[in-house]
């Protein structure tokens, strides 16, 4: 009886424990044995009165099996308590819960309009709405869902919102979001050529593709000494290459001269330089911001620059750096590139030159340059070292995914290159291959490249100007509408698809021109129906709407610019 006990027990992963011989089973759950149709109670030895005296016999061995088990179960604790769970990872259960994730979202995106597009909540919301501490055992999918739509939705700002004027966009498409769901099942951590050659491979070809759509020089390219590189923000990009200008610099004069380096940028220019700055040990009274007006439309003078080159050099300074912009954030002004890129390229590798790293900022409008009309804003690109443009932003490609692209790979690989022993490999020891890790800020780098991929496959270029022609259009018809109510004034030109305007005070009240505008933002922001910005030029409180998002139609502009005008009615009345 023992020995067929033994030659019969089997671990199954129910937690029972089966003697097919004995017909006996062990429930690690309960600590109960079931024998043919009775049981007993293996902790008092309790046994139904349906037991015949010979199964006593067995007790003595079941305790030791179930002792025996019981250490079992604990070895495969890790596997078996996923059962009946959502389990790490499992391809049936990713599919079942891959569908109704895409049904939440595209409903949620069927709905948009439904949002009030700025989160009407108040600070602090979320915690009274949360438990404090992680739950101990696992939830359901669909009790997240209810959570999602009842308690954090309501606290979403909803950036995709038809609706959504305030900042410059951050477009969704379906192939963006398509190229994230791929990254992110792929979910590797490309930061060299070894660790997964398709991620870097393909981001080189596909901002070569991008590159060449932009018609920028040929030394931007994979093929020569340059390159493209995607990073996470306009910022991390700005950073690098701004480390790359600061190392190159003090190769050619000496580390010790830091404090001599200069940065040059306007007033317009993003606070990313600054904060860049500030990481780089670049001294703050070493950042040139210099003035722009409305003279020049806001764009950075060449003579400004110039002067405070000659005026640096002359007190034992070292320029070093100058950013310029295309499309600017207050206003979308465009610095006169070719001007500015003949003054910072004067004999750059000279010992006694004032040659400046020459960084172009098109975060935001470098998407509308793929379009013929308007490449003649990047002209004068062939006399910057970087240029950066942000995928993100109007490009129909998910956050995030800013291009980078440099004529020099070998400063920045210069700046930010490690090669601690564990990484050493073959490849990158034979200087064969790109390993993107000495081209950022982080070791780790995501699949980016994928979403570019599909964005630029599936929508073709010929789309994505059609796309990006019909947001500068709506941005004109509203620029149109503000110029047909005398009581507001367009308070900069208008380039691609912002639309700077204000509301105009009475006429004898001038000095309130800026709060008005400011309640004006404040009243129509509260009323959920859409979201604005606002900006100071020539120290006026501007108003900014800007047209970017991937749902807005032009029923959408007009929707918009008649709350403004209701509002400002309101306003008026009572001012």
């Amino acid at each position: 009886m023992r020995e067929l006990f033994e030659l019969n027990r089997c671990w199954k992963p129910n937690n029972m424990l089966f003697c097919k011989g004995l017909e006996l089973s062990c429930d690690m759950r309960t600590s109960r044995v079931q024998i043919e149709t009775g049981c007993m109670d293996l902790a008092n030895c309790n046994v139904d009165a349906s037991f015949e005296h010979s199964q006593f016999e067995i007790i003595s061995r079941v305790r030791d099996m179930w002792a025996e088990a019981r250490s079992e179960a604990n070895r495969t604790t890790d596997q078996t308590k996923w059962d009946g769970d959502l389990k790490p990872m499992d391809a049936e259960q990713l599919r079942e819960c891959g569908h109704k994730m895409v049904d939440f979202i595209a409903d949620y995106y069927k709905d948009i309009e439904n949002f009030p597009v700025l989160s009407q909540v108040q600070p602090g919301y979320l915690r009274e709405l949360l438990p404090d501490s992680a739950p101990v055992h696992p939830e359901s999918l669909q009790d997240v869902l209810d959570d999602v739509q009842s308690k954090i939705l309501p606290g979403v700002t909803h950036w995709q919102s038809p609706e959504f004027f305030a900042y410059f966009p951050s477009n969704s498409s379906v192939a963006g979001f398509l190229g994230e769901m791929l990254s992110a099942a792929i979910n590797m951590v490309g930061f060299s050529w070894i660790t997964s050659p398709a991620a870097t491979e393909l981001e080189m070809i596909v901002l070569d593709w991008l590159a060449k759509s932009l018609k920028l020089p040929d030394e931007f390219l994979s093929s020569g000494q340059g390159g493209g590189v995607i990073q996470g923000t306009a910022s991390e990009a700005v950073l690098v290459v701004l480390l790359a200008a600061r190392d190159k610099a003090l190769r050619r004069v000496g580390k010790d001269t830091i404090g001599k380096l200069v940065a040059y940028s306007s007033d317009q220019t993003h606070s990313a330089l600054q904060k860049a700055c500030k990481i780089g040990g670049i001294h703050a009274e070493n950042c040139r911001v210099l003035k722009t007006d409305s003279s020049t439309d806001y764009a950075l003078s060449p003579e400004s620059l110039s002067e405070a080159i000659s005026r640096d050099i002359a007190s034992g300074l070292i320029p070093f750096f100058m950013c310029a912009t295309v499309g600017t954030t207050s206003s979308t002004t465009v610095d006169p590139l070719p001007a500015l890129g003949k003054i910072s390229s004067v004999s750059f590798l000279a010992e006694s030159s004032n040659g400046l790293w020459f960084h172009i900022d098109a975060a935001y409008a470098g998407s509308a340059c793929i379009c013929p009309e308007f490449r003649h804003y990047i002209d004068g690109v062939e006399e910057a070292n970087s240029f950066n443009m942000n995928a993100h932003k109007w490009f129909l490609t998910n956050f995030d995914c800013s291009a980078l692209w440099v004529k020099d790979r070998s400063a920045l690989i210069q700046s930010l290159s490690t090669n601690p022993e564990f990484l050493k490999n073959k490849a990158s020891q034979g200087n064969s291959v790109v390993d993107y890790k000495d081209w950022q800020i982080p070791l780790g780098r995501r699949f980016r490249s994928l979403k570019l991929w599909m964005v630029l496959r599936l929508y073709g270029l010929e789309n994505l100007q059609a796309y990006i022609r019909n947001h500068i259009e709506l941005a004109r018809k509203f620029e149109e509408l503000v110029k047909l109510d005398s009581r507001f004034e367009v308070a900069a030109p208008r380039r691609f698809s912002l639309v700077c305007f204000r509301l105009l005070p009475n006429p004898n009240n001038e000095e309130f021109g800026n709060e008005l505008n400011h309640e004006l933002l404040e009243a129509v922001n509260s009323t959920g129906k859409l979201f604005i910005s606002h900006t100071v030029l020539s120290n006026k409180y501007v108003l900014r709407f800007a047209v970017g998002a991937p749902l807005t139609e032009e029923r959408h502009v007009v929707a918009a610019w008649k709350t403004l005008q209701e509002t400002a009615s309101d306003l008026l009345r009572n001012s």
